[in-house]
């Protein structure tokens, strides 16, 4: 019996030698989780309201001057000329002093979008392509288009390009290619607003644009449709940002 005891105090000393040693690991005090804070949207100032207002004016004031200045001008015909084109002539002072101040507004507006955006959706991105769109705006001021189409009087109907109506036009390309980009980050923040189908249209108005640029060859309307088309969104989606709540920050 003696032996037997021996043997069985020797078995479990060599099974406890043989299992390895596990370190104690002290228990980790379970920590509630914080409750997410929920986002808030902060009221636009004043100033940054005002400023946008310019973005809405923008448009609009352009496209109402160039209309109207085109009936009134002899030998303007829309089938068949741009409304750039009433920069030239006796009277062109007023189309050029139409480029340069809707430039200012939407520079202005640019600034006003950037404000009341804030840190939120599209901050940055969406003012920067509205103000290089008002810019372009002054350089198509300080270089006018090119007559022709039989405007102003005595004009041929075949113009040819020069060196101005090149920077003209490129100007405007670059301007228009910067609105439809701004639009479409705009989309954006305007999603986040619960503005779900002015987002969609936001999207798909800068493929209008392009198509009326693209069909310009064939009309000059096509052309002037999708250019006001643009002008006209850019003023109802800056006065829809920047008459309701502003970026969504967290408090």
């Amino acid at each position: 019996m003696t032996v037997s005891r021996t043997l069985s105090t020797r078995s479990r000393t060599s099974r406890t030698a043989a299992a390895p040693h596990v370190p104690h690991v002290p228990r980790v005090p379970h920590v509630p989780r914080v409750p997410r804070v929920p986002r808030v949207l902060r009221v636009p100032g004043p100033a940054g309201a005002a400023a946008v207002w310019c973005a809405v004016a923008a448009g609009p004031l352009f496209l109402v001057t160039g209309i109207v200045h085109g009936v009134v001008r002899d030998g303007f015909d829309f089938t068949r000329n741009a409304i750039s084109q009433l920069a030239l002539g006796q009277a062109g002072w007023v189309q050029t002093v139409n480029f340069l101040v809707t430039g200012a507004l939407l520079v202005a507006g640019a600034a006003g979008l950037r404000r009341v955006l804030g840190r939120g959706a599209g901050g940055v991105w969406g003012p920067v392509p509205v103000g290089v769109f008002g810019v372009s705006f002054w350089a198509a001021a300080a270089f006018p288009a090119d007559a022709g189409a039989g405007f102003p009087a005595g004009a041929p109907d075949t113009a040819v390009l020069s060196a101005q109506g090149a920077v003209h036009m490129a100007a405007g390309t670059v301007g228009y290619l910067a609105l439809c980009g701004a639009l479409l980050v705009l989309a954006r923040p305007l999603a986040e607003r619960g503005h779900r189908g002015w987002a969609v249209a936001s999207r798909l108005v800068p493929v209008a644009v392009l198509c009326g640029f693209a069909a310009s060859a064939v009309s000059v309307l096509a052309f002037t449709a999708g250019a006001g088309l643009g002008l006209v969104w850019l003023a109802a989606v800056a006065l829809r940002l920047g008459t309701g709540p502003a970026a969504a920050v967290r408090p």
